[in-house]
């Protein structure tokens, strides 16, 4: 240990952004442990590399002394966790993700991406630029990004930029994460209701996105998307005194043979990314990077070279015929994004897009129609959904006439195998047809890379 070392314990230490702060807090020279009763992939390879996998899965209260410094505490755990009782039995300091993140943050300038959509991606595009100029930032992301070892990183960087989520904070904080962070510039790329079981009413969630931009202290920055309704009455349509509100919409842009290009004054520059919503996202990174002295020229330079974050769109493998795609798109307005754009982009190419219904508020029949008319765009439309999901979450079964309904789209065709999709998907004639596989979940195991290599 380090002069300036703590001792930190994490409860549920395998979660997906909570294994990231675990492991650059070894690296920062901290002792850490942590628990969980769980470990799923990469978490589980990423813990046992840094050596923090504990030997057991589960909890231990004994884990839990007076020697620590504090705890942080993860969202998956519950209220009535051994380890977190026996933590308020010794009264140490509990801290939840969201809370340590400012506490190790509260000196810098704090850039944070909110928003029902996009902000994963628009997330990934200001640190993509801001690493190409060479500013020294920290950062938390909730996925996999191109050119970074990590989701989370923490040293004396003057700024942070984080991906700023409206899920619960913890099991003793009902409030979203994004309250903690206590901006200096906030972006919110649109407002959808998501989280039916957090926020039973789209009242309620709007609510929260007023109520992060009623929190702006004087002298910050609102930065929002002027095409999204909700997110322009709720940011732009309130007047709060020292506080800059900055509008943006989608960059201009031309597709041309199934490639995307910016449109400039005087140029058109090709990118990777493609979608008018990833137009949208890339305008709300350049409003958000111009804040913080990034030039229009340095930001085109680098957002050519941007590749988009894991599973936002994320191409699976691709030949001259076809492509591959997979997407988290677990909530109405991000399917409709997602298969928009491939169609937008590939027009010729016929679109089999498969959505596995995971989340609590996909699979419960009082949200599913959120989901009307938001898949309408691809020509053949594939549901999933795992029984043992369900059945997980306590909630019944939908059937194949009630996601026809609520989607308004009479020809979906639904799966509870995973072994009867694969048949389905490996029995198409792949040739000028793309895919897109849209999940939270796994499809039951279904196998991704045999399946591409049978496509392609």
């Amino acid at each position: 240990m380090t002069k300036n070392s703590q001792r930190i314990h994490f409860i549920a230490i395998g979660g997906s952004i909570m294994h990231s702060l675990a492991i650059c807090l070894a690296k920062a020279g901290h002792h850490v442990s942590g628990s969980d009763d769980h470990f799923h992939e990469p978490s589980k390879s990423k813990l046992k590399e840094s050596g923090l996998l504990p030997e057991n899965e589960g909890w231990d209260a004994s884990k839990i002394n007076s020697d620590l410094d504090f705890v942080i505490l993860g969202m998956h755990a519950k209220a009535n966790n051994p380890e977190l009782l026996k933590a308020q039995e010794l009264g140490l300091k509990v801290l939840s993700f969201p809370e340590y993140i400012y506490e190790a943050s509260k000196n810098k300038k704090r850039l944070v991406i909110a928003g029902s959509h996009g902000k994963t991606s628009m997330t990934a595009m200001v640190m993509h630029v801001l690493q190409d100029v060479e500013r020294d930032f920290d950062y938390m992301v909730g996925a996999r990004i191109n050119g970074f070892d990590e989701q989370v990183k923490l040293s004396d960087a003057p700024i942070i930029v984080i991906e700023g989520d409206e899920y619960l904070t913890s099991p003793l904080d009902p409030r979203p994460k994004f309250f903690h962070y206590k901006h200096d510039i906030v972006t919110v790329s649109g407002i959808a209701w998501d989280h039916y079981n957090v926020f039973p009413t789209i009242e309620n969630y709007i609510s929260q996105f007023e109520l992060l931009a009623d929190s702006s202290a004087k002298g910050s920055t609102l930065i929002y998307c002027q095409e999204d309704d909700l997110a322009t009455k709720v940011i732009g349509g309130k007047e709060r005194p020292g506080v800059t509100a900055i509008p943006y919409k989608a960059h201009d842009h031309v597709v041309k043979n199934g490639v995307t290009y910016l449109k400039l004054p005087n140029d058109e520059i090709k990118i990777e990314i493609f979608g008018y919503h990833n137009m949208q996202n890339l305008s709300g990174a350049q409003a958000l990077l111009k804040q913080i002295g990034v030039t229009d020229e340095q930001f085109y330079k680098a957002i050519a070279t941007f590749s988009g974050a894991g599973k936002r769109m994320e191409i699976l493998g691709k030949n001259e015929a076809s492509t591959i795609y997979t997407d988290f798109a677990h909530a109405p307005s991000k399917l409709l994004a997602t298969t928009s754009a491939v169609k937008h982009q590939f027009p010729n190419r016929f679109l089999v897009a498969c959505l596995e219904l995971h989340t609590f508020s996909s699979l419960n029949k009082d949200f599913i129609e959120q989901y009307k008319n938001t898949f309408n765009d691809p020509d053949e439309a594939i549901i999933f959904i795992n029984p043992e999901a369900v059945k997980q979450k306590g909630l019944e079964v939908l059937t194949e006439e009630d996601l026809r309904t609520a989607f308004n789209r009479k020809d979906i065709i639904l799966f509870n195998d995973s072994a009867k999709l694969n048949e389905h998907l490996m029995q198409h004639n792949w040739t000028n047809k793309n895919l897109i596989l849209m999940s939270s979940g796994n499809f039951g195991g279904l196998n991704l890379q045999a399946l591409k290599q049978h496509i392609l």
